[in-house]
This record gives structure tokens, sequence and C-alpha cells, in this order.
């Protein structure tokens, strides 16, 4: 039911639909994610009204277009769904909308992704390191991250 009304309101934005060990999952266009989120918290059939996580993967070594995906885990509580979406973002545009206004807790989380893998999200209210300090130079959970990589020097600041 939950797929099927979001294929139906979101039509050829949404790529694929699958459902594992009761595990829902859609990748869709990164364009429509904070539309599509707000229909998921809004809308009261499906009342998804918690972020519970949102992450990045990086399949460099599966050479798959596009190289990063930004996964998001919702709940809905008065349901006790759960659901998994999927955005993809191409290297070249590392830059997706932030959920930001839609759950104040996405602030935490995509500023840890920004981090460790260098994808942006407009609208961000503060989007700086969290993990790493700021002089630190590239995003260390990018595969091709050099494991060896000497960073630079900082003392304390005075």
């Amino acid at each position: 039911m939950i797929l099927e009304k979001i294929k139906e309101t979101f039509l050829d934005d949404v790529h694929e639909t699958h459902e594992c060990r009761g595990d829902l999952v859609a990748l869709v266009n990164k364009e429509v994610i904070r539309e599509l989120m707000k229909f998921l918290k809004t809308d009261p059939a499906l009342d998804f009204n918690m972020l519970m996580d949102l992450t990045a993967v990086d399949y460099l070594d599966m050479e798959r277009l596009p190289r990063f995906d930004v996964v998001y885990h919702l709940y809905s509580l008065r349901n006790n769904y759960r659901i998994r979406i999927k955005a993809g973002v191409d290297e070249k545009d590392l830059i997706i909308d932030s959920l930001t206004p839609i759950w104040p807790i996405a602030d935490w989380f995509e500023r840890e992704v920004w981090d460790m893998f260098g994808i942006k999200f407009r609208g961000h209210p503060n989007l700086k390191r969290i993990l790493m300090y700021e002089e630190f130079e590239g995003h260390p959970l990018r595969k091709d991250y050099p494991h060896n990589k000497r960073q630079p020097l900082i003392g304390p600041k005075n």
C-alpha cells in the first residue's frame, strides 16, 4: 500500500520500489526529495513522523551511476511502519535539498554526510564539519579517499 501510494503520487520520479524481509525501499529522483518527504510526513494514512537516520553510500567499486545514494530511514510511530528512501547523487553534482525544514534533526545527519562524503545539502542552515576538524582535507568515507593521507597539523587556537 505505501509503495503503491508513493508510485501513484510521484509517477516518473520513482525509479524502483521493493520489499525485502519486511523492509520497504523506494529509489527516487533527488529533485523531488523534499516534496516526497513532506508528503510521507503529512499524509494522514502514512504519518512518517520520524527521521531515524540519514546517511550515504559510495558505489565507486561497483562502477554504478550515480556514484552516491543518500539514504533516509523513516518511521511512523502511529502505524509502526518503516521505509527507506534512496536518492542517487551524481559525482559531478554533489548536492541535494536539505530536509531541515521538515525534520530539524536532519541538521546533524546532513552535516555528518557532508563531512564524511562531501555531499552538500541545499538550504541547510549551517553546513559545516561535525566529526572532523575544519582544516581536514577530503571526505574520509569516500572509497577513493587515500587511507594513508597525511592531514595538515594544526595547533591550539589562541
